[in-house]
């Protein structure tokens, strides 16, 4: 019995290290050396829609910081009531349902859950192709890419992220640490 109840507990311990996010975020070859099938959900997503590993993981890293459940926080009515999230924002990508559902549907992948990595990375393969041809964004431009997937197309069309300085550094965030990991990547073989 003791036998049964200690393999449980490795099993169990197991699953909890895989929901923790990766340690040394800085770091795409740290990150890929702790998440060893991410690479070669990412390099799929490359394969399928030609989104490069390194602004899928820019853009991962900035919404979900590798966390698989994360959500928006919490809303809270007269001060503490909680009333739902800010949005319905969910998982390593951190896409809406709304949106989530359009990629399901227009891509048959019915089963596909945000909380997944290989999933997630091919939601963002998928909207990056359609910044690509919806708004002209050029596949390796970490910054516009993300505006894009931040705004929706619509509204980078329109140019709503004008206004918005904090977007703006958040997506230059996104592009430095695109660059950084593109260079990681190189010396690790990712």
């Amino acid at each position: 019995m003791r036998y049964i109840a200690l393999i449980i507990l490795v099993i169990l311990g197991s699953c909890a290290r895989e929901n923790r996010p990766p340690r040394q975020q800085d770091n795409a070859c740290s990150i890929l050396e702790q998440r060893r099938g991410w690479l070669r959900d990412m390099q799929r997503t490359e394969a399928t829609w030609g989104a490069p590993i390194h602004v899928q993981m820019a853009i991962i890293w900035k919404e979900s910081s590798f966390r698989a459940r994360v959500r928006t926080r919490k809303v809270y009515v007269l001060g503490s009531i909680p009333n739902g999230h800010i949005s319905s924002a969910y998982g390593f990508s951190q896409a809406l349902d709304g949106t989530w559902d359009e990629y399901r549907e227009m891509t048959g992948k019915h089963g596909a859950v945000r909380s997944d990595f290989g999933d997630a990375t091919d939601f963002i393969g998928w909207y990056m192709s359609r910044s690509v041809s919806r708004s002209g964004i050029a596949m390796d431009d970490a910054y516009n890419q993300y505006l894009a997937y931040h705004e929706g197309h619509g509204g980078y069309n329109r140019g709503s992220y004008r206004g918005k300085d904090w977007l703006l550094n958040v997506a230059r965030q996104v592009q430095n640490r695109a660059d950084l990991y593109e260079q990681q990547l190189q010396s690790c073989g990712g």
